[in-house]
């Protein structure tokens, strides 16, 4: 990437040998030179706060994709085991020796699903705050930097 004040600053000094035969008052050509040396210096702190910027939505992609494919491993895991917990229930009934078994087991069944349902959302559910605290605190940190640094 050509640095524009770089170009600026060649043009400026090229105009300057154009023009040496005129006469510029010092002060015109210093007061030239520190606005040149101060557009570069801005640039500068432009150019690093955007690769900081970069560098910290970088940092909260990877943690958030991180964060989701744990979150979905967790929704599979907690998927595959109410699927195989239902097809033993399933056969349970199947195999009941009379309707009074079979309404027991029910009961038994939806007493232990509904445990183990609240159970699996609880765990979702600080999976996902996990996930949305660690992804949020490049943020954070960021911010908090730009603020000190400002102060």
């Amino acid at each position: 990437m050509t640095d524009p004040f770089k170009a600026f600053q060649d043009q400026f000094e090229n105009a300057t040998k154009a023009f040496s035969s005129v006469e510029v008052p010092a002060a015109f050509r210093d007061m030239a030179e520190k606005s040149v040396q101060s557009y570069r210096s801005n640039f500068e702190k432009m150019k690093a706060a955007s690769e900081q910027t970069s560098d910290l939505i970088e940092g909260t992609y990877t943690t958030a994709s991180k964060g989701v494919a744990e979150y979905n491993l967790k929704s599979l895991e907690i998927l595959r085991t109410n699927v195989n917990s239902a097809f033993d229930f399933f056969a349970s009934v199947l195999s009941a020796k009379s309707a009074t078994e079979a309404a027991e087991l029910s009961t038994t069944h939806l007493r232990t699903q509904f445990e183990t349902l609240s159970s699996q959302a609880k765990e979702l559910s600080a999976l996902a705050q996990k996930v949305a605290t660690e992804s949020s605190e490049p943020i954070k940190a960021g911010v908090e930097k730009t603020f000190r640094s400002a102060a």
